[in-house]
């Protein structure tokens, strides 16, 4: 009888412990504040709150990696281009996450920079991830999961049959839940660098194999694909041309992230076409060809456009930034084009390598509109997005069609780069091949302005883009260490 009453007393303690434990997990409290490339599905937020310095307020080494760059061998250090962060609140307490160069995806505590765990992939990340939170999850694990991509494998070749380089990955364990190969097309890429968009439980993405890839992220709806357990694959659809292979060889490369605007998923290609899907007839229903390269990701804008970066490459006219209206005839959608310079840097020759940023989502519709960007050469320029300089007219990348171009707010010179400016409020943070700077865009006047130089910090070589949150800076630099500046 004792024996019964002390198993009974076990069992009942072990079942309160376990309730207990269930119920702490279930009020796990966690809020996604960045989710994704350029912040949300419109590719325009980059934070609540920039600092008024940049004093240092942790750094931790992130590592470093060997993986190939133009033939050779090459040791990458810390995280690049895109290498944006991810911010979670989980509990009141703010979690990053990163992809660095050593192979590895990391959750790192937001206040002290500890690391919390880590995931290797089969090459250096250089893309952003996107977290999806899966509502109908059975289990904590399953419960936020996130989307990464990597160079398609220090030790593959281009002619194998799996190249796994997009992954998913547990919130809560840092464990893979699933892998997605890469196939073989007329690219010459298997990498990832996208940021994939999760709506609901769908995802959308062009691979760097040309490939528009709709998928079902939930582990639990895997299949068997090429002999190996992947995601659920609904629809794949090839974003290139007979006649891009031809003008561009095996270069078909999708880096972009895709945006969302007004029920199409706009999605920019290396073969200078931007595709859009319908998310109603599940098919490519718009197509607007430029013939340059276009690497970065497009914002959308309060009055429904798209902000396109736009790379000198296989077109004879300058690079620059491009806005344009899809809802309008193929004729009428530039709305204008800003150039910029012509320059050799390294091995670019001129143009955006980068996004555009704009304060849209700062602003209120009285306010003004206006959007950032950083050319390869150093100019970082503000225009007013919504309004037109009525004297001039510009020449477009085929350096025959002649386009509006905006109203010049403010423009000053600093160290070329390939990150991608930041617009929060007024303030404007700028990661360069010679460090981090932080600017105040100061009226001065009735529709004059100037970039006022809040504070920087020289030395450091940025490709990689920042966020704000909270009067702090987070960012990923060459030297090996990620960063977080703020007021000291």
């Amino acid at each position: 009888m004792k024996l019964i009453s002390t198993f009974l007393l076990i069992f009942i303690l072990s079942s309160t412990l376990f309730a207990q434990n269930e119920k702490k997990q279930s009020n796990n409290k966690i809020g996604i504040l960045i989710s994704t490339f350029l912040g949300n599905e419109s590719r325009n937020y980059y934070g609540n709150e920039a600092p008024d310095k940049l004093d240092t307020i942790w750094k931790i080494y992130l590592g470093e990696g060997v993986s190939p760059a133009y033939g050779k061998e090459k040791v990458w250090k810390g995280a690049g281009w895109t290498g944006q962060p991810l911010l979670v609140r989980e509990n009141g307490e703010l979690f990053l996450i990163q992809g660095a160069f050593d192979y590895n995806l990391k959750k790192i505590n937001a206040q002290t920079g500890k690391i919390i765990w880590q995931y290797k992939f089969d090459d250096i990340l250089k893309g952003t991830p996107s977290i999806w939170h899966n509502k109908n999850a059975k289990t904590q694990e399953n419960e936020y999961i996130i989307l990464q991509g990597s160079r398609s494998g220090y030790w593959n070749t281009l002619d194998d049959k799996y190249i796994p380089s997009f992954r998913a990955v547990s919130y809560a364990t840092g464990k893979e839940l699933w892998r997605l190969n890469v196939k073989k097309t007329d690219s010459y890429s298997r990498d990832v660098d996208g940021s994939a968009l999760v709506l609901n439980d769908t995802a959308y993405l062009a691979l760097e194999n040309g490939i528009f890839t709709v998928f079902d992220p939930n582990p639990l709806h895997q299949e068997m694909l090429d002999g190996k357990k992947q995601p659920k694959v609904i629809q794949e659809i090839q974003y290139y041309t007979k006649k891009d292979i031809e003008l561009h060889g095996s270069d078909l490369v999708p880096e972009s992230s895709p945006t969302l605007l007004n029920n199409r998923i706009f999605t920019l290609s290396g073969t200078g076409r931007i595709y859009g899907y319908n998310l109603k007839t599940k098919q490519n229903d718009w197509e607007f060809y430029i013939g340059t390269d276009m690497n970065g990701s497009a914002p959308t804008t309060d009055d429904n456009c798209l902000l396109i970066p736009v790379e000198k490459q296989y077109m004879p006219g300058p690079g620059g930034v491009m806005k344009i209206d899809p809802s309008k005839p193929e004729g009428e959608r530039i709305v204008w084009y800003y150039p910029t310079r012509n320059k050799k840097w390294y091995h670019w020759e001129g143009g955006i390598i980068g996004s555009v940023s704009c304060n849209d989502s700062y602003v209120d519709d009285n306010e003004k509109h206006f959007a950032v960007f950083l050319d390869v050469t150093g100019e970082l320029t503000v225009v007013d997005h919504q309004s037109i300089d009525k004297k001039k007219m510009v020449l477009g990348p085929d350096s025959i069609t002649k386009h509006p171009t905006p109203k010049l707010i403010a423009k000053v010179q600093i160290p070329g780069t390939i990150s991608t400016p930041i617009m929060v409020k007024d303030k404007i943070i700028a990661g360069t091949d010679d460090g981090i700077f932080l600017y105040q865009l100061v009226q001065t006047k009735k529709n004059k302005y100037e970039l006022k130089l809040l504070d920087k910090v020289g030395g450091l070589e940025i490709d990689a883009t920042p966020i704000v949150w909270d009067g702090k800076v987070y960012i990923a630099v060459r030297d090996g260490y990620m960063y977080c500046f703020g007021n000291k």
